[in-house]
């Protein structure tokens, strides 16, 4: 089954990859590896979730936006490469989590991310993973995640 095929089956269609907002390209190839710049928690052009995690916004909450930033990361390497299908291994997934004071389960957020991708990609989904909380995030997005994949051809 390809990627495409399991997120129907999954009931998910990727957005539109959104343009760049500064000076810096969304979505990058250099030899077989395809990196991503942050991706948000965009939902029809809104900030899904938007809080800090731990306070305003609960972790199963915390864990759907680390879900739908990843389907905003997958959106932007179909956009570079064309088809999910060249995707031969998905190497990392970097994710930061706008934590309130005292808050540590980062990593339980982050699995929102990583699962998806493992349920896309099978065992080539499998990864590593940074999960690190900060203070602030921009448009006050509870987490930001960047995708680093390995593509054929």
């Amino acid at each position: 089954m390809t990627p495409e095929e399991r997120l129907a089956e999954l009931g998910v269609e990727l957005p539109e990859a959104p343009a760049a907002v500064a000076s810096y390209l969304p979505c990058i190839q250099t030899g077989n590896m395809v990196i991503t710049a942050g991706q948000l928690p965009f939902v029809d052009g809104e900030i899904l979730h938007p809080g800090k995690v731990g306070d305003r916004v609960p972790v199963e909450q915390g864990s759907e936006a680390a879900r739908v930033a990843v389907i905003n990361g997958l959106a932007q390497i179909k956009s570079l490469v064309g088809d999910l299908s060249r995707v031969t291994r998905v190497v990392r997934i970097e994710g930061f989590v706008q934590s309130a004071a005292g808050f540590q389960q980062q990593s339980i957020v982050m699995n929102g991310a990583s699962d998806f991708v493992v349920e896309v990609f099978g065992e080539a989904g499998k990864h590593t993973r940074t999960a690190i909380g900060v203070s602030e995030l921009p448009l006050n997005a509870a987490c930001q995640i960047s995708l680093f994949v390995e593509v054929n051809g």
